[in-house]
Order: structure tokens, then C-alpha cells, then sequence
């Protein structure tokens, strides 16, 4: 199966080890690709714990894994990571209706013990 983050590569040689816990994800970047790929499967445990442990309690697992189930997540395309604790993304996806939508954000992340997580983000046009 093709990685859901539009890498090009397998999920098994993409996102795979970082979703089963055997690797963390070494940029911001891949993080992001990750998570994308978590919103696809969906995976909302992953989700929750690649945010930043301070900002857990602003998110919900079942909200997370419900928002990936709801929406069929088709696309991702990084616009640019203007630094390495950022990355603007856009997230194509079709909503429970039928809509084509597309979810553009600047994302920040930070790492806090050799591992990356996600801090916040602001929506753009």
C-alpha cells in the first residue's frame, strides 16, 4: 500500500515504524507526514501521543480517531517548512458530506527529548 503521506514510498518503508512505535520520527516534517498518514488510517492514539505532552489535555483521542474516520483523507502537500520547527501543510480530504475541503496550516512543533512532537497551529487561507 502506497504511504498515505504522498512520500511516493510503502507505508511499511514510510509511516509504518513511527505509527508501530519502533522508530520516532527524526524532523518536524516527518512528523507531520506521520500524522497526516494518522488522520488517513486513522489512528488517534498516535495522534494524541505525538502532541506535546503539555498540550494533550487540549485535544481528545476519540475526537482525533473520529475526525480521521469521518473525512477520507486524499492528499497532503507540504507548501514549506520555513524553519525546522515548522511546517505549512495543505491536508486534502473529502468531509462526511460529500465535500472536497483542503485544511491549510502552519504547524509548530517542538523536540523535547530526542523525540517530535506537535505544539499547535494556525489556520490559513
Amino acid at each position: 500500500m502506497n504511504c498515505p503521506c504522498c512520500s511516493g514510498k510503502t507505508y511499511e518503508d514510510c509511516c509504518k515504524p513511527f505509527h508501530s512505535g519502533k522508530k520516532n520520527a527524526p524532523t518536524a516534517e516527518t512528523l507531520m507526514r506521520s500524522r497526516f498518514s494518522a488522520f488517513a488510517i486513522p489512528n488517534g492514539i498516535y495522534l494524541i501521543e505525538t502532541t506535546l505532552p503539555s498540550k494533550r489535555k487540549l485535544h481528545n483521542t476519540e475526537d482525533l480517531q473520529e475526525w480521521g474516520e469521518i473525512n477520507e483523507w486524499t492528499k497532503l502537500e507540504i507548501v514549506k517548512t520555513p524553519n525546522i520547527n515548522q511546517v505549512e501543510f495543505k491536508a486534502f480530504y473529502t468531509d462526511e458530506n460529500g465535500k472536497q475541503q483542503v485544511h491549510h496550516e502552519l504547524s509548530t512543533f517542538r523536540k523535547l527529548n530526542d523525540r517530535w512532537y506537535y505544539v499547535s497551529g494556525k489556520f490559513l487561507d
